[in-house]
């Protein structure tokens, strides 16, 4: 079963930058991706980026197209999401999310959980 551990988060100011990690294990194929979801209060949880580990292409929300960047290292373990000029509306708790898809935008099937891990953007 594929294990998923988060790092980082934190509070920023409106325009500054923070870095998300999240290392994942026991996966049993690199066809699959790593994405980030996530889920303001009073608000559904959304993906925001993906990352196939295996081809490396990436998918982004169009909220976040041209702001965060997802990452991998080279051993394919540990995704990063680097997010920056950051809005008080990406204010959520974000989750680093695992799925067998082709395609990483496919939101709807991630069944792989990380703990979740807060963010807030004060204006």
């Amino acid at each position: 079963q594929v294990q998923l551990v988060e790092s980082g988060g934190g509070s920023v100011q409106a325009g500054g930058s923070l870095r998300l990690s999240c290392a994942g294990t026991r996966f049993s194929s690199n066809s699959s991706c790593m994405a980030w979801f996530r889920q303001a209060p009073g608000k559904e949880r959304e993906g925001v980026a993906g990352i196939h580990r295996g081809r490396g292409s990436t998918y982004y929300a169009d909220s976040v197209k041209g702001r965060f960047n997802i990452s991998q290292d080279n051993a394919k373990v540990t995704v990063f999401l680097q997010m920056d000029s950051l809005k008080p509306e990406d204010t959520a708790i974000y989750y680093c999310a695992a799925a067998y898809v082709p395609f990483c935008d496919s939101w709807a099937r991630y069944n792989y959980w990380g703990q979740g891990t807060q963010v807030t953007v004060a204006s």
